[in-house]
């Protein structure tokens, strides 16, 4: 057996493996970082106040109207390409129009939130 024969296949196998785990670790140094500066903070006498954060939902928003943008502009490329024959050319255009107008979409709703509040 040829040596490239033997690495690809464990490379295929491992690297998921490994990717996992370092997720994983990144994930638990971050938090326990994080618990030492708030100690640290805590310490020296501030208020833990400064730890609540508030929830926003201008991220989800966003990427709702995006994808909803996206899967429509799919649909309209689709009906495209059946009705005038326009293959990748309607999938692409169609796609980033519509995806483009429900960011577009997303920022008009969060001015006028912003602006309510």
């Amino acid at each position: 057996m040829n040596e490239e024969e033997i690495i690809i296949p464990v490379l295929g196998i491992m690297l998921p493996i490994i990717i996992t785990l370092g997720a994983f670790i990144m994930i638990v140094y971050v938090r326990k970082f994080e618990n030492i500066e708030r100690m640290a903070i805590i310490e020296k006498g501030l208020a833990p106040d400064l730890f609540k954060k508030e929830r926003s939902t201008s991220g989800a928003l966003r990427a709702a109207l995006l994808l909803m943008g996206g899967g429509f502009g799919l649909l309209m490329g689709y009906w495209l390409d059946e009705v005038f024959n326009m293959r990748e050319v309607a999938y692409f255009s169609m796609l980033f129009i519509f995806g483009g107008a429900g960011l577009g979409l997303a920022y008009i709703i969060e001015e006028k939130k912003n602006k309510a509040a």
